[in-house]
């Protein structure tokens, strides 16, 4: 099942400590730590001014759902907030433990399960917004959940690794730019908002990270066939170094033997109105 609820009786706390800036400053037999779990890609903020920051980058109004509220340093900045009404998702039942007994009445908002196996259309038909420091190891499957439940999330703020973070914000013509950046931009305008360093976690990342902030904009329709763009945009990329012409065609045969104007150009230089053309072009192709 993808949630479960969580009422079995605690025989003791556990959890982070709040404002703890390293493993070092909680003893291991301390009851209130929570062991960052490397194989679920835990990483504590415990930065307060980061947090207070990340929470209030997120427009009020409506539900907001955290994804990853581990000892909930961001947790708190966001109960704090009047104008939303907050939800997390935690798939750790030892930060589960620790958030049930040190913010009682968030509780039953918690949900205990994993965020990429939630029926978000079921649990929130009205819709919500996503927030969290998200755990590295599916970043990027955060994302694409959020895209195939567009329509119902109008707003993400999220801490990733940085170069996550500049591939999804990054325009046509980088050298970060890929599918991400296609099939997000496509539904959302991206803002990188900040940078976030090695030293304000626990424990430290051997990356930096950073703060992206996606506000759903106005297309309701590409205009071309959306399965077939999703299609089209993963083949480009899958031999990013090659003009287009030769992932595309290893994917969709020769095309009866045409070209597009754009199959000289490598994968990066196509913007997603010019993959929407091409999306359009190639469907007539393949009839």
């Amino acid at each position: 099942m993808a949630t479960k609820s969580y009422n079995k009786a605690h025989s003791r706390k556990s959890g982070g400590g709040k404002g703890a800036r390293s493993s070092r400053a909680i003893a291991p037999h301390n009851p209130d730590y929570v062991r960052p779990k490397k194989a679920l890609g835990q990483h504590f903020l415990t930065d307060m001014g980061v947090a207070r920051s990340i929470a209030e980058a997120i427009e009020g109004g409506g539900r907001v759902l955290e994804v990853g509220c581990g000892t909930g340093v961001l947790t708190q900045f966001l109960l704090q907030r009047e104008d939303i009404e907050v939800w997390g998702a935690e798939v750790d039942g030892e930060s589960v433990e620790y958030l049930h007994n040190h913010y009682p009445a968030f509780a039953p908002r918690l949900i205990f399960g994993d965020f990429l196996n939630l029926p978000l259309g079921e649990m929130f038909p009205e819709g919500l917004k996503v927030i969290g420091n998200f755990p590295y190891n599916i970043s990027s499957q955060i994302f694409f959940k959020v895209l195939d439940y567009k329509d119902l999330i109008p707003e993400v703020v999220g801490m990733v690794q940085r170069e996550v973070a500049l591939r999804i914000a990054s325009p046509a013509g980088n050298r970060d730019y890929g599918i991400l950046s296609v099939l997000m931009q496509a539904w959302y305008d991206i803002e990188y908002l900040f940078t976030v360093h090695e030293d304000v976690f626990n424990p430290p990342p051997k990356v930096k990270s950073a703060v992206v902030r996606m506000r759903r904009n106005g297309v309701t329709s590409l205009g071309c066939d959306e399965e077939l763009f999703v299609k089209v945009v993963k083949a480009a990329f899958s031999q990013r170094r090659k003009m287009l012409k030769t992932p595309l065609k290893a994917v969709f045969g020769d095309l009866g033997g045409e070209e597009h104007r754009f199959f000289g150009l490598r994968a990066e230089a196509l913007t997603v109105a010019d993959y929407i053309e091409l999306t359009n072009w190639i469907d007539e192709k393949i009839g």
